[in-house]
């Protein structure tokens, strides 16, 4: 489930599925996006995540339907969570993620289309597509490497590099570290919250404004798309989620 809750100009937004380290599938993506349409007009919003995990990423058990007629699978996760992470970036006012313990695959997608990110020193960090046979879309690949630099988005995404908190902070993957993330994220939203609303929100508007005038241009997006569809109808795709389903090491041949 998705929880909200409302502390004046300030909403902390928890995904409370703890008994599968709060992985996302499509259902609560749309929750979260639900929730996030719906806020009155908050100064800034927090996310982050029950227990003891930010988000384990992708619920891989639900997350591919049958083949769709020309071979491979089905993702019935993907179109839901690029929508929510559209929807973080374009919202009006700053969006924290309280990074409180692991934020894999997904997890560290939806940490970085935050504007700001404070985590718990030893959470753990980390992209594993190439374990699994998935390729990040071309939002997600431009996001994670305006934020820490082609080399180290390199690095995260060739590699499945897994990095912690200090490590993060570091990198310059996140802002802060704090034992307590989401006590630290709601002393930083009370702050912004006291700042000027439309200098504030103006200047997130315009470093998304410059951010997609340094980006991709529509047919490098579509050729990353292409190889997005590539990935999904893969055998490799198909062993990635079987070996992950065995919990053994995967056999890739490249096909």
């Amino acid at each position: 489930m998705i929880g909200l809750h409302r502390d004046g100009a300030i909403a902390t937004i928890t995904i409370d599925r703890q008994e599968r380290r709060n992985a996302l599938n499509g259902e609560l993506c749309a929750s979260l996006t639900d929730c996030l349409t719906n806020l009155d007009s908050p100064l800034a919003v927090i996310i982050t995540g029950a227990g003891t995990a930010f988000c384990a990423g992708a619920d891989l058990v639900t997350r591919f339907g049958a083949g769709d007629g020309e071979g491979g699978a089905t993702d019935t996760f993907r179109p839901s969570f690029e929508i929510l992470l559209d929807a973080i970036a374009e919202f009006p006012a700053p969006v924290i993620a309280a990074i409180n313990g692991p934020a894999i695959g997904a997890g560290m997608q939806l940490a970085v289309a935050c504007d700001l990110r404070i985590a718990a020193p030893d959470a753990k960090l980390a992209i594993p597509g190439g374990r699994l046979g998935i390729l990040l879309s071309p939002a997600n690949i431009q996001r994670l490497a305006q934020l820490v630099g082609h080399g180290l988005a390199r690095d995260f995404l060739l590699t499945g590099r897994q990095v912690t908190g200090r490590e993060a902070l570091q990198l310059g993957l996140v802002q802060r570290i704090d034992e307590d993330a989401l006590g630290a994220a709601q002393l930083l939203a009370e702050h912004i919250a006291t700042l000027a609303p439309l200098t504030v929100q103006g200047h997130k508007r315009a470093l998304n404004l410059v951010t997609t005038a340094s980006g991709l241009c529509a047919d490098e997006s579509q050729e990353i798309a292409e190889m997005e569809r590539e990935a999904f109808a893969s055998d490799d795709l198909a062993e990635g989620m079987a070996a992950f389903s065995e919990k053994r090491d995967p056999v890739f041949y490249g096909r």
